[in-house]
């Protein structure tokens, strides 16, 4: 999320208006509704994780333990557990 200048956004009556209220302060205008974006949509993050745990999951089917897994990619060994769980679930293996 970037700032915005709301004298370079808003009528200056509204700005006046919003200043009774916070002056000087930052606020959080939230997205309306139907318009909200899901995680990781303006960035490649998303992406970068499911190929992350996608290279997990074929590490964990080739034999590698968990612990090791836990140490290769500084995750704990809970979060590696439930990435496992996950790829299987993705791949219908249960």
């Amino acid at each position: 999320m970037s700032y915005k200048k709301a004298k370079d956004l808003l009528p200056i009556e509204l700005v006046e208006l919003i200043q009774q209220y916070v002056d000087g302060e930052c606020i959080y205008i939230p997205r309306r509704e139907g318009t909200k974006r899901d995680w990781g949509t303006n960035t490649s993050t998303r992406g970068e994780l499911n190929r992350r745990d996608a290279k997990i999951y074929t590490d964990y089917l080739s034999g590698v333990d968990l612990n090791t897994l836990s140490v290769t990619y500084y995750l704990s060994y809970k979060s590696i557990q439930r990435i496992v769980l996950k790829e299987k679930k993705k791949r219908n293996v249960l």
